[in-house]
């Protein structure tokens, strides 16, 4: 649903599960492409959008970051379930609140992953949140309606200032997402990770629009 996708195909469960082994239990179509891409934002403030009469402007209610972690201490939760709960606290919303998200699901299994990371639902069910329709158009949190990193693409520079843009685009609404747009969303909210440090995350984001 999305022309800018680097895919745009359909595909049966049997040709996913069939389609030439990666790693396993990947197969190259639960995987995402290297490709090329761009994406741009502007950050501003709310005094310079009025001046300049950026009347469709989305406020970036929490902007969190970390890299990397100590790989001898052991958490009770993940880095990413800690960061998600402070960019939460610092926008004044929970995870109930989020009408629509991006996520880096370069594999089948991120989205599932991520999900449960996101307190988008409990751990151990981000397959049957995914299988029982709620992360699609139409459920109760569309995840990665551009297609996500398997479909959209994966310029990896690119990809999370792409994921921000998307949820722009759903948030100012007026048609700009084409037919995957998500009728009266409000909040958004894109998750990205890359590089390495160590056994840990080079880079771990975590983005909170409001409109």
């Amino acid at each position: 649903m999305n022309p800018l996708a680097q895919y745009q195909n359909t595909f049966t469960v049997e040709e996913v599960l069939n389609a030439p082994e990666v790693t396993w239990p990947f197969t190259s179509l639960m995987c995402s492409p290297i490709g090329n891409g761009a994406a741009a934002v502007v950050i501003c403030s709310e005094e310079f959008a009025k001046k300049v009469g950026a009347s469709h402007a989305v406020e970036l209610a929490a902007c969190m970051l970390v890299s990397g972690e100590d790989p001898t201490k052991e958490e009770e939760e993940s880095t990413l379930t800690r960061l998600a709960r402070a960019a939460y606290e610092k926008a004044g919303i929970g995870p109930e609140d989020i009408d629509v998200a991006e996520v880096h699901d370069a594999t089948a299994f991120g989205e599932l992953y991520v999900t449960e990371e996101l307190g988008f639902c409990p751990l151990g069910e981000g397959g049957p949140f995914a299988e029982a329709g709620h992360a699609t158009f139409g459920g109760r949190l569309p995840v990665s309606g551009s297609g996500g990193l398997e479909s959209q693409g994966h310029p990896i520079g690119a990809t999370g200032v792409r994921q921000v843009v998307e949820l722009y685009w759903h948030l100012v609404g007026g048609g700009r997402a084409g037919e995957r747009q998500v009728e009266g969303a409000r909040i958004g909210r894109a998750q990205n990770a890359g590089g390495s440090v160590g056994s840990s995350k080079g880079a771990l984001s975590v983005i909170i629009l409001k409109k």
